[in-house]
């Protein structure tokens, strides 16, 4: 039968000549990864688009595109082309999709993540230099693993990286993370650390990709594992009153890089903001949630050259 619409909010952006579109791509071990894009219609494919990649990839929780007044105003209506990215770890295909990604197979997710940013430059969407990923807690992790693994830390070359696990040796003795153990595994249990030291971002930054000792007493053992490996731009945020995500894994994954990356010009740009409030959100209300996506989306603005020169700013 016919519809018509009783009430609706008003607008919070101009959503006219918007689309969504879903592509598919192949991860490094075959498997069929689902992506959204949101884009403008009249979106040219000439691989210069400036482009957003999200996704989280855990705990069996699905992403889908939606209505957001903040990514429509800041990103959509200028140009920019917004990315949700079904990896593995979530629950978009049940539980099976969630289970693929545990523990010693976590790094799919981010192999999934790699083929997303290959397909949206071989489809001529975007290219590395205007290509940039985004995620919180879970999706800080993933953020985190992008910006140190060899492959993915050349495709995007931007990134903002909000309230994350970075350490995952001492995660589980920070605040809840002792029960996220099912997840990601026990860095107590020495087989466990075995893979999770494969995707802890501080040590695959630190040992990896600088050199530096793992352990004291071991420096005539260190050694260089990816001697091309470059930061991309980054900015992490965080919160001081997270009670589920200690600070501190940004805290210190930022003095590494500026303190010992940045010396060796391993690392450009490398921004760091900590609200004093707000929980594992990073913002107690909405004004400073507010202003915590403006400096986001100044940020991915300034560095993937999203023209922002019009009335609407």
């Amino acid at each position: 039968g016919k519809t018509e619409p009783l009430k609706a909010l008003p607008a919070m952006f101009d959503a006219k000549g918007l689309c969504v579109e879903q592509y598919f791509c192949t991860s490094k071990d075959g498997t069929k990864i689902p992506y959204f894009i949101m884009r403008r219609e009249d979106m040219a494919f000439d691989g210069n688009n400036p482009t957003l990649v999200d996704a989280y990839g855990g705990f069996e929780i699905s992403m889908l595109p939606g209505y957001a007044g903040g990514v429509g105003v800041a990103w959509l209506e200028k140009g920019g082309v917004k990315v949700i990215a079904n990896i593995r770890g979530g629950g978009e295909y049940g539980p099976e999709w969630h289970k693929s990604a545990l523990k010693a197979n976590r790094y799919k997710c981010y192999e999934d993540m790699e083929a997303v940013a290959q397909d949206l430059i071989d489809r001529n969407i975007t290219n590395s230099a205007k290509l940039a990923c985004i995620g919180g807690s879970n999706g800080g992790l993933m953020v985190g693993n992008l910006i140190t693994r060899p492959i993915s830390s050349k495709l995007f070359t931007t990134a903002v990286c909000q309230v994350p696990l970075l350490d995952m040796k001492v995660y589980s003795k920070l605040l809840a993370g002792a029960s996220w153990m099912a997840e990601y595994g026990n860095p107590d249990e020495p087989d466990e650390w075995k893979f999770l030291r494969r995707h802890s971002p501080y040590h695959l930054l630190r040992h990896d990709n600088l050199g530096l000792p793992e352990e004291e007493g071991d420096e005539n053992e260190c050694q260089i594992k990816n001697p091309d490996w470059k930061c991309p731009q980054v900015l992490f945020t965080t919160s001081t009153r997270d009670d589920r995500v200690h600070p501190g894994h940004a805290r210190k994954m930022v003095r590494a890089l500026i303190e010992e990356a940045q010396p060796m010009d391993k690392a450009d740009t490398v921004l760091y903001w900590e609200n004093v409030e707000g929980g594992h959100g990073g913002a107690a209300d909405n004004k400073q949630r507010a202003h915590m996506w403006a400096l986001t989306y100044t940020f991915l603005a300034q560095y993937l050259g999203l023209n922002c020169g019009d009335d609407k700013n």
